[in-house]
């Protein structure tokens, strides 16, 4: 067991680095101000192959799964709602690589970035109004007529909406199934009966266009069911029998493994603020002399520094896990990120308390991260959502872990069982 970057790895962190620098923190005031897509960085990071197949395509061939969340921290670190523009393609991919058949995967994951010069951007829509982040109570319907779905309904808060040219929609077939009766479709930019609702005035991420996406009788033929037709009927006839699909929904199943990338842009934007702080804090003093050598300062300078440490650790191991096929049966993708989330919330402020009363104004950069870190305890799972996961995933594994023990523990005398099995059979039996 290496924690140990290895030289590549750190090279390509200042790569990130000098990208994050140079070209987005120039026009991340103006961007947050205006509320406007950063095209001209959009384009800068595929230029930079930090965006679109080649991007995804190293991250895949990764084998420690850590480009992607090295590359997220450090493009967060250079402004969270460009980064967000940039990456916010990846989450539809996700969703088409995980569900989809090969053909539609190598049909529609290059839609999400667009080839070459050509710029294009992907949307995932599954939260609703009234749902928020339970996926099981999803509202929007699809319909079989013919050869074609009908979709209906209305999705919100969704990440490049209105704009993308791929959005990837979760919908709920048979609405009696709960989460089991959800397919995901691809509706292309275009299609009759889709469109953009209202675009969201937001408190932060403003450079990452988020809007309502509105279904009104929307068509799609039958083979932009993701997984195709056979696949579904097979996961809805073991659902009406009352058996397990030995998985989660697709959109809780691509959410886990994203996950950590979300971890990690919050940890892009704790860490810029601590970096900031402590540069801030060299040169200023008060009455009781350089503020970096009081005690007062020190501790909370520690405290921060550990946690932003504790919570990268959880994220590279949930990103360890997904890229090589490790099950999360724990929830470790959704520990990763609600760490990670909670502590960005909590260090920036922590940080404002040392700078004063100039950190609440707009000259001082800590007013921006903390207005974008309050949306990484919100969306794909709030942090309440995510204890819930943790929870449920924990005790499910601990049930199952008893269950194997017992197993062991009922064989024939004599067999072996191992000391850690028998020292653990007087709970084992009371369970």
């Amino acid at each position: 067991m290496d924690f140990r970057l290895s030289d590549e790895q750190l090279e390509y962190q200042r790569y990130c680095r000098a990208f994050a620098a140079d070209v987005m923190r120039p026009v991340a005031a103006k961007h947050d101000r205006e509320q406007s897509v950063p095209w001209e960085c959009i384009r800068a990071a595929r230029e930079w192959n930090l965006n679109g197949l080649e991007f995804i395509q190293k991250m895949g061939s990764d084998p420690d799964g850590l480009v992607g969340v090295i590359a997220i921290e450090e493009l967060h670190w250079g402004c969270a709602g460009i980064a967000l523009a940039v990456s916010a393609s990846s989450l539809a991919a996700a969703g088409i690589a995980s569900s989809g058949t090969p053909e539609q995967i190598g049909r529609w994951v290059p839609e999400c970035y667009g080839e070459g010069d050509e710029i294009k951007l992907g949307a995932y829509a599954v939260t609703e109004a009234g749902a928020g982040s339970d996926v099981k109570s999803l509202r929007t319907t699809g319909r079989l007529d013919g050869d074609e779905w009908v979709l209906n309904g209305t999705k919100v808060f969704i990440s490049n909406g209105g704009i993308a040219d791929v959005t990837v929609v979760v919908a709920t077939v048979d609405p009696e199934l709960g989460h089991r009766g959800q397919a995901s479709f691809v509706v292309p930019k275009g299609t009759p009966g889709f469109s953009q609702g209202k675009k969201e005035d937001k408190l932060g991420i403003r450079a990452s266009q988020t809007a309502e996406v509105v279904l009104d009788e929307c068509r799609v033929p039958v083979d932009f069911l993701l997984g195709g037709m056979d696949k579904l009927n097979r996961k809805l006839e073991r659902a009406r029998a009352g058996q397990s699909t030995g998985r989660a929904s697709g959109a809780l199943a691509t959410f886990e493994i994203t996950r950590p990338l979300v971890g990690a842009s919050a940890l892009g934007i704790a860490q810029a603020a601590y970096e900031w702080t402590l540069g801030y804090l060299e040169t200023e003093s008060d009455e009781g002399g350089p503020l970096l050598e009081q005690q007062r300062v020190q501790q909370v300078l520690a405290d921060v520094a550990t946690e932003i440490e504790g919570a990268r650790l959880l994220v590279w191991r949930a990103a360890w896990m997904a890229r090589n096929g490790v099950p999360m049966i724990g929830g470790q993708g959704s520990m990763s990120k609600l760490k990670a989330g909670d502590v960005a919330m909590w260090a920036v402020p922590a940080l404002m308390d040392l700078v004063g009363p100039s950190a609440q104004t707009t000259e001082c950069p800590l007013e921006k991260w903390f207005r974008d870190a309050k949306i990484y305890q919100i969306f794909e799972g709030t942090a309440q959502i995510q204890r819930l996961v943790v929870s449920r995933m924990q005790r499910q594994d601990y049930t199952e872990r008893l269950k194997e023990a017992a197993q062991v523990l009922q064989q024939p005398p004599g067999a072996p069982t191992g000391d850690v099995l028998e020292e653990a059979a007087p709970a084992v039996s009371a369970y």
